[in-house]
């Protein structure tokens, strides 16, 4: 009786290169390898080849890491209550910009508040 329907699909996420890399893990990866690089060729110089070799992928994989995952929600420990859900890139960018700019928070609590009244 009727045509076909089409299904509403989630295209969120489908901006994938070689399957696990989103554009921006595969951007951070590159960062971290191409720093490992730089880091592999003073080590090259000094006789530690396979010391290079393990820092480029380990800078690689700390990239991928902070490109890719999010820190968890838990109620455990304050600071995961707080950020719990956000990517780690956005945490430590968030935090850069907060320590370069000088920034202060003054907190009063609830009971200095009723005092002054």
């Amino acid at each position: 009786m009727g045509g076909p329907y089409n299904i509403p699909r989630n295209y969120q996420g489908e901006d994938k290169i070689l399957y696990i890399f989103s554009r921006k893990a595969f951007a951070y990866t590159a960062v971290g390898g191409i720093i490992g690089i730089i880091l592999r060729f003073v080590l090259v110089a000094l006789s530690l080849e396979i010391v290079g070799n393990i820092l480029i992928v380990v800078l690689a994989l700390i990239g991928f890491i902070v490109g890719t995952f999010k820190i968890p929600d838990s109620s455990r420990f304050k600071f995961t209550s707080k950020v719990g859900g956000e990517g780690i890139d956005d945490v430590i960018v968030r935090f850069i910009k907060f320590k370069k700019k000088k920034n202060r928070i003054y907190v009063y609590k609830e009971e200095e508040a009723k005092d002054d009244k």
